[in-house]
């Protein structure tokens, strides 16, 4: 297993490599999405160097963001983002403080979370804000997961990140079947070209193993699949507007979450 001080080299080249190929294109949306990368990446390579604490710090904000993000997606009320947004950051908190209260701190957000539709009697949209917040607590709860992890959370977030970028390369390149109604743009091409770029990726990061290939190669197409069945149902081209180039965070994240989500049921 690798550690965030022997990934900092990597991290560095890789932005380096990036900066010079997007300047290369002189397109001025990559080069955006590549400032975008240098800023949040020392950060998100910061937050694991400080191990759990940090980690925890990290997937609560980031918690947040995706929780009010999602909620615009589905239409979501005040309450009902903050009960889920409470819910997330108890879980995270939870997998930190006392992993082995997790299932009964899930179980309390659940009850929350349905709580609150049904004390508001909301015949009309109750079903839909329950369903969406049961997914959104069983989404983006798998963020905790992160906490527990370790480095290999931040192992798994650089595979899954530039599998994504090689699979939207490789993709527009080569093209052929697509991959999903429920995104034209993708492609099957992309798709083996991606998870390829990952399992060599976690090769070169000494973190290769039969449930860290299926996780990159397996959940990571699916949760960007997931993140676009939500979006086409909301008629949203992007999670949110307020990272530049980059659409919002769970845009960002989409893949990560069901990667490890995959992961933490094959370990």
């Amino acid at each position: 297993m690798t550690t965030v001080a022997a990934l900092v080299p990597y991290l560095g080249g890789a932005l380096a490599v990036g900066g010079v190929a997007v300047a290369a294109t002189r397109r001025r949306e990559l080069m955006v999405r590549w400032c975008v990368w240098a800023l949040a990446v020392p950060l998100v390579t910061a937050a694991f160097w400080f191990g759990p604490p940090g980690i925890a710090v990290l997937a609560a904000v980031v918690g947040v963001v995706a929780v009010a993000e999602f909620g615009g997606l589905l239409r979501l009320g005040r309450v009902d983002r903050a009960v889920l947004g409470a819910a997330i950051v108890g879980l995270v908190l939870t997998v930190w403080l006392a992993p082995g209260e997790v299932l009964r701190v899930a179980a309390a957000g659940a009850l929350a979370i349905a709580g609150v539709p049904l004390l508001s009697g909301d015949v009309e949209h109750g079903l839909r804000r329950l369903g969406a917040g049961l997914l959104g607590l069983v989404w983006l709860g798998v963020l905790a997961g992160l906490v527990s992890s370790g480095v290999l959370g931040l192992v798994l977030f650089v595979a899954v990140s530039i599998a994504d970028i090689a699979a939207y390369a490789a993709g527009r390149r080569l093209g052929g079947p697509r991959l999903s109604p429920l995104s034209p743009a993708k492609r099957w091409s992309g798709t083996l070209a991606g998870a390829a770029a990952g399992l060599l990726t976690l090769a070169v990061l000494s973190s290769l193993t039969w449930q860290t290939a299926v996780a990159v190669a397996v959940g990571g197409p699916l949760g960007d699949l997931l993140e676009s069945m939500v979006k086409r149902g909301a008629r949203a081209k992007d999670a949110g507007r307020w990272l530049p180039g980059s659409g919002g965070i769970l845009d960002r994240i989409d893949s990560l979450l069901v990667a490890l989500a995959v992961l933490l049921v094959l370990e």
